[in-house]
């Protein structure tokens, strides 16, 4: 019973740390123009089956779904975090193709193609999130968005490292 009290307590302290400091990072960001880092390795924390299940088995089924519902709130803010990053990548992207450089519009490209399939990820996600919201205990499948989220990192930092070689773009945390 103490394991379980602590399980939870440290969950529920782990999960509202996240969901404050991402809560305060959306706050106080301006009109959209800034690419807010995503500690990818926390989200996928969050979104694990595996965890959710190892919560599932050592919690009483009331504190399970107080957990859970937590742990979906950050989540959707993490969500959110990618979801506006995604929009932002895009009007980079289609500004970054107007250069003569073949290779940086090619990156340009292929960026933009993965951060709108990375928003239509975004909106299937935060769904999933809302059902899983109402029914914790259905399970969440967002795990597409950390994937294709990594994916245009890297699309990012290509472009990046095309266009100003000296400058460092990162817009995810590494593991």
């Amino acid at each position: 019973m103490t394991l379980a009290i602590i399980l939870v307590v440290t969950a529920i302290l782990c999960s509202a740390g996240i969901g404050i400091g991402v809560y305060r990072g959306a706050a106080g960001r301006e009109s959209g123009s800034t690419i807010f880092p995503v500690d990818l390795e926390a989200f996928r924390n969050l979104i694990d089956p595996a965890e959710s299940e190892y919560l599932r088995q050592r919690l009483p089924a009331r504190e399970f779904r107080r957990v859970q519902r937590k742990r979906l709130q950050a989540a959707a803010a993490y969500v959110q975090t990618v979801g506006q990053n995604a929009n932002l990548l895009v009007r980079m992207g289609q500004s970054a193709m107007n250069t003569a450089d073949p290779a940086a519009n090619a990156a340009a490209q292929q960026m933009v193609d993965e951060a709108l399939q990375l928003r239509t990820n975004v909106l299937w996600a935060t769904l999933r999130i809302r059902i899983a919201w109402v029914w914790p205990t259905s399970g969440l499948a967002a795990t597409p968005i950390a994937d294709s989220y990594n994916r245009l990192s890297t699309s990012a930092m290509l472009l990046g490292r095309l266009q100003t070689p000296a400058t460092a773009v990162r817009i995810a945390i590494p593991r």
